[in-house]
Formats: structure tokens, sequence, C-alpha cells
């Protein structure tokens, strides 16, 4: 072959190429710049840091606050640990007991707070995790103490534990006569799905058990259907557990098949007007409160730079473009409302926003207190096989789906939404929490206190407005006046609709005392570190942890 041909063939291939870079330089352009919009680069940081951990000097004193704030925070900190010692000690024994065979209380346990600070914390401030009753918006520990819980169940508690409770009472009633008989459906499953497609705006269902298999049932359905691989998922977002939807820390295994681009950014619509390989977009509107951010946990406060913000309007009107650009592409719009269903409107977040998706996944409430996944979607996007070819299938079973206590206690819930009653709920529920929210914050501000909430409605974070590294103390603090939170501490907190005024009132004046005494103690007091300079001096620990093992 002589020289001109192989520069011919050369240009030729690299004009070829060019489409490809061109889509690869979209695509890095879309992903988020931090370490959450690049999993692989998360993984690989996420082995490297090393373990490190504070004695009881350091642990006092890790912002180089001057003697008189170390003593105040020494003092304040034996006064909480002698508290926890006199009030919760059966629930802190039978915590401790019991974590030795389960998994998850270990981690949960470990991770309630920045690792530098855990082991000291555990050691001393044991709350425990078990609760024996729930009542209204209280639960009560194994010591008798009556918590107003804010930890919502995980999402699961809308409207109060007690409607719960009487959903699965009423649905065990309805079906005890067949039992748990799995394979034929209950007469009940019927109706159900007559009134979720009322809800949904939907043509089909389908019923799962957990809102994970909820999802990886509409990821899977939108790849049959659409003949591509490409999931597209957005930076901070969660859709439950499995490899496609957790390509970052966490998950092990690498993941090939998804983008996570960036919420509400001119860049990922370029993107999904331009591949022509994307099945779906993934949408959890929970983002909404703290777009591009991971969920909100106190384990990752090493200083005062979580952020949180509601729009609204901006949120609408980026649905909407999504779903527009969904649309002209043939890409599956799957709205994942497991956590947040039926919790902004009736019809979930579609209503509330004002946008149709092409598959909604509901979990967790839906299920009237019981376990539950569902998939409501259009037909094109339902179907499990194609006529014209019998042996090219989309399976999806599980052997508990339509259980028929779990569908006997959907139904109870699903009829009580279309009483009166808690049609009520909905009316004016937006402005009714926002009210409370600028209430609470007033109150914050006017007593200088250097922490405010953000909400969407009855879904809240605490952001903390003064540069510290003691932060995650507040979620102590807060349980030492009866406050419940999840394991995530102030990242999260969960109101049910079912609070009164005055249950409301309650919950802000023991926020308010929580952070004045930790005020008081010294928590918020350092040696004038900004955030920056916060995390320069992480930064030290961790290369000096890393390379000069000694210095752990």
């Amino acid at each position: 072959m002589d020289t001109l041909t192989l520069l011919a063939a050369g240009a030729f291939a690299s004009a070829a190429s060019l489409p490809k870079l061109k889509q690869r330089l979209e695509l890095s352009k879309a992903k988020h710049p931090s370490l959450r919009g690049h999993a692989r680069m998360s993984r690989q940081f996420a082995k490297w840091i090393p373990f490190w951990e504070y004695d009881e000097e350091r642990f006092f004193n890790s912002d180089g606050a001057p003697p008189e704030v170390v003593a105040r925070r020494q003092d304040g900190f034996r006064k909480l640990e002698a508290l926890y010692r006199e009030r919760f000690p059966k629930t802190a024994r039978f915590t401790a007991e019991a974590a030795e065979g389960i998994s998850d209380l270990q981690f949960t346990g470990t991770y309630r707070v920045p690792f530098q600070y855990s082991r000291y914390v555990r050691e001393r401030l044991r709350g425990g995790a078990f609760v024996s009753e729930s009542s209204g918006v209280f639960v009560k520990d194994l010591d008798g103490n009556q918590l107003i819980d804010l930890t919502g169940a995980y999402g699961v508690n809308v409207f109060g534990y007690d409607f719960y409770k009487e959903c699965v009472d009423q649905g065990i009633r309805q079906t005890h006569d067949l039992g748990p008989v799995l394979g034929p459906y209950h007469p009940l499953v019927a109706e159900n799905v007559s009134r979720l497609k009322g809800i949904s705006g939907m043509d089909e269902v389908s019923f799962h058990m957990s809102g994970t298999e909820a999802v990886m049932q509409a990821v899977r359905l939108a790849r049959y259907h659409s003949g591509r691989q490409k999931l597209v998922r957005f930076c901070g977002a969660y859709h439950g557990w499995w490899d496609d939807v957790q390509p970052g820390v966490g998950n092990p295994h690498p993941v090939k098949d998804t983008y996570t681009l960036k919420d509400m950014a001119p860049d990922t619509l370029r993107v999904l007007r331009t591949r022509r390989d994307i099945a779906c977009v993934l949408v959890n509107p929970l983002q909404a409160l703290h777009p591009n951010m991971n969920a909100p946990g106190d384990s990752m406060l090493i200083n005062s730079e979580r952020w949180a913000h509601f729009d609204k309007q901006a949120y609408t009107e980026w649905l909407q473009e999504l779903r527009e650009v969904c649309s002209e592409r043939g890409i599956a719009l799957i709205l994942d409302e497991v956590f947040l269903g039926f919790r902004l409107a009736l019809g979930g977040a579609q209503e509330f926003f004002g946008v149709q998706a092409d598959l909604v996944t509901y979990g967790k409430t839906l299920g009237g207190g019981l376990p539950v996944g569902a998939v409501c979607g259009k037909q094109r996007w339902m179907k499990r096989f194609r006529e014209d070819r019998p042996a090219d299938i989309c399976f999806a079973r599980g052997t508990f789906n339509s259980h028929p206590y779990v569908m006997g206690a959907m139904n109870a819930f699903l009829r009580r939404l279309e009483t009166p009653e808690f049609r009520e709920v909905y009316d004016g529920l937006e402005e009714l929490w926002n009210v409370r929210i600028r209430r609470l914050n007033d109150r914050l501000r006017s007593g200088g206190l250097p922490v405010d909430v953000v909400n969407m409605l009855s879904v809240c974070t605490l952001r903390y407005l003064r540069p510290s590294r003691y932060n995650w103390m507040l979620q102590y603090y807060l349980r030492a006046q009866g406050v419940a939170l999840s394991w995530v501490g102030t990242g999260r907190l969960i109101f049910s609709h079912n609070f009164t005024e005055t249950e409301f009132d309650e919950v802000l004046e023991r926020l308010v005392a929580a952070a004045r005494l930790m005020e008081q103690d010294g928590w918020w007091e350092s040696s004038q570190l900004d955030n920056k300079a916060i995390k320069r001096r992480v930064l030290r620990e961790m290369l000096s942890a890393r390379f000069l093992p000694a210095s752990r």
C-alpha cells in the first residue's frame, strides 16, 4: 500500500472517529465534576482513604479550639454521657447484644458520625436502636422513654403509625380466609390495580416485594422495549441498592451501562438529545431538595458545607424539559416515587410537579404498612413478551408478589385515600409545612443559633451556618431531648402528616433546646477556622495517616 493510500486511510479513520469523540466529550461535560459524578474514581478514592481516629484529647480539640472551649466540650460531653447511661440503659444494652448478630446494626452504629470520632462516641453515647411501641407521633424505647418520631420509617409513615396499624389489621381480616396462598390472586388485587391506574394515570400495574425490585423491573422493561442498554441517573440520587443504580461507593462491582449525569443541567439534555443508546432516565424527585448531592447524613459532616434548597418552579421546569426530550428520543422517563409516593400529593410527584412519566415506581407507604413495590406504566412499556416473537420475553416474577396480606393492607390504604377525611389532608399541605418550617427557622434565628431547616413539605434537612467539625453532635442532644432520628441523624427529618400544631411546636421547642445546649457546650466554637480551612486540616490528617502510619 503506497503512502498516499495510507494517509487517506488515516484521514478517513480520524474523520470517522470525530463524532464518537464529540459524544464522549459531551458525556464527560454532562457528568458532575465532583467524585459523585465519576463512579470509578469515587470507588478508587474510597479505597485510598486510610483509617485514623482521635484519642480523647484530640477528640475535643480536632479544630484547634482554645483550652476554655475544650473544657466546656468535655464537661458537656460528660453530662450527656451520664444522661444516656441513666435514660437508655436497657435499650443500649439490648442493642449492643443484638448487634453481634445483625450486620445492619454494626454498619449504622459505626457510620452515624465521621469515622475519626466514631469509636469514642459509640462507647459512651449509647442510645440504642430498638423501640417497642408507637402511638400518634411517638415511639417508645425499651426503657419506656416516649420519643417524638422524626424517622418517618424511611418514608413509610406519611399519615401516622396508628393509620398503618389499622390498614394492616383490616387487610389481614379481609384476606384471612385465603391466608398466604401464593400464585393465585386474591380478588382485591384487581381492585388495587384499578385504583392505582386512576391515581398514577397509567395503563397497567405489576407488583413486587420492595421498591428496589420495582425500580429493577422498570429499568428492565425500558431496556426490553427500547432495545437499548444505557441507563441515566442523576448525581446523588438513590434508587435502591442494586448494581446499575449504585455505580459508585458501596458497590464493589464495576458498572458499565449507567451514566451518572448532572441534575438540572443543559449539558445533560444535550447528551439525551444526541445519543442513541439510552433506554431510560431515572428520576428520584427527592433530589429537588438537594440536586446533585447525596442523601445527607451526619457521617459526612466534616464541616458546615451541607447544602439544600428547594425551588419547586425550577425543578418543575426541569422535569418538563426532561419529559420533552425523552418523548422526542423514545427514552422511558421513570419517576421513582418509592420514598416520596403519596407524601406530596394524592397523585404523588407527577401531580405535584405536573409531569407525566412513562413508568412510575411506588413502595413503602403503598403497602399500608407492609413491604411492597409496584410499577405503574403505559401499555407500550409494560408488556412482558412479543406476540410475533414468542421466545423473546422480559421475565420478572417473585414468590411473594401480590401476597394476600399485603394486597389487603394496600386495599385498606387506597380506600382510605379516597375518603373526604384523607383528601382534605392534601388541601393546603404545602403551605402548612412551609409556614411551620418558617416558624421553626424564626425561632432558631431569634435565638442566634447557627442552624436552620430546609424542607420539601414534610421532609427536612438541617443546615449548619457556622463552620464547625462537630455539627454531628446535634443528633445526640436531640435524642437527649426526646427526639428519635434515623441513623443518618440530622440529614433527614421526616414528619408524618398527622402532626398537630401542638406536637409540631413541641418539636420546635426540643430542637431549639438541643441547639442551645450544644452551643453552650462549645461545639460551635473553634479557632476561627472556615470551611476550607477545616477541609485542608482533614486532608493533612488523611495524608499523614496514609504515608506516616505511626501518626494514626
